[in-house]
């Protein structure tokens, strides 16, 4: 149905003139008068009377106008929750426990009055398929992983180093020390089964183990974190990273260890990824609010991918 000729029934059944509708809509009576007999066909009834004064609703007519202003109200909230800044910054985090969930978080807790759509995609192939498409607005991933540049039309941002951290059980034997150099981790058996090939984490790691001959080890199925942590607090010879802002709780009696890893300290580059074009308002200001948290990148001392892009 014709949006326009439902507009200009409305006008002229409030103004019970077709002159007077016309000025209302700036367009001529002849206008008004042929989008009102396209509206009369389509619908297969006469919707006005003409009498001296003007026009008058038939029963018919009377029957549609609610149903007409209803139709213009429902465009009007179709055409609004598209309008930029009418609709909440959708982001993708990956996952509710990471790092990038607490960046929202701080964001969240800055500006408040900005409304927040938080999603979690697993793959950084449907993380840019969604950015391109305007299914959300951006993605925090590594970038760029090995085989997998970004499109021309995605910008990104580094936007935080999250330095990683050794997490044993309390019988492991690295578990009294304050901190681990990596040449020390050689040898010990890291278990990830979380570890998913293409992804960009699994990228992030392969380049780890490669660079320093650690033993990382993805086996057995994922059954989540928790199971994660379950099986290092009691299997002496396993232990796993875990990333230094990633929110876990455990039992008290698991007596879990997070160990800073040092020399050099490897650390996970996140980057914030947006369309280029992408019209939200809210955007700028988080990436303003992430730009002025962000520490310094490629710090002495650290390690990060040589695909890492430095910016």
């Amino acid at each position: 149905m014709d949006l326009a000729a439902v507009r200009t029934f409305v006008a002229a059944a409030d103004a019970g003139q077709f002159q007077e509708a016309a000025a209302e809509l700036a367009v001529t009576q002849q206008a008004v008068s042929k989008r009102i007999a396209a509206l009369e066909r389509d619908l297969g009834v006469r919707l006005f009377t003409r009498t001296p004064r003007g026009a008058e609703l038939t029963i018919d007519g009377q029957a549609f106008l609610p149903h007409a202003r209803e139709l213009l109200r429902a465009a009007g909230r179709a055409v609004a929750s598209v309008r930029p800044g009418s609709r909440p910054l959708r982001v993708d985090v990956i996952t509710s426990r990471g790092a990038p969930s607490g960046l929202m978080r701080d964001f969240h807790r800055a500006h408040p009055e900005i409304e927040l759509d938080v999603v979690m995609l697993f793959d950084i192939g449907a993380a840019v398929a969604a950015i391109r498409s305007g299914a959300i607005d951006a993605s925090f991933r590594a970038v760029a992983a090995p085989g997998r540049p970004l499109p021309e039309d995605v910008e990104s941002v580094r936007v935080l180093d999250e330095p990683l951290q050794l997490l044993t059980g309390p019988a492991h034997a690295l578990a009294s020390a304050r901190s681990v150099t990596v040449a020390q981790l050689a040898g010990h058996r890291i278990w990830m089964p979380g570890i998913v090939p293409g992804t960009e984490w699994a990228a992030y790691y392969d380049d780890l183990v490669a660079g320093f001959g650690l033993t990382i080890e993805a086996t057995g199925p994922n059954f989540g974190s928790d199971a994660l942590l379950d099986t290092v607090a009691d299997t002496p010879a396993l232990a796993t990273f875990m990333g230094g802002q990633t929110r876990l709780v455990w039992p008290a009696d698991h007596g879990l260890r997070r160990i800073p890893v040092t020399d050099p300290t490897p650390v996970y580059p996140h980057s914030l990824l947006w369309h280029r074009d992408n019209p939200h308002p809210a955007l700028p200001t988080l990436r303003g609010h992430l730009a002025a948290a962000a520490a310094d990148h490629g710090a002495a001392g650290t390690w990060v991918p040589d695909w890492t892009i430095p910016r």
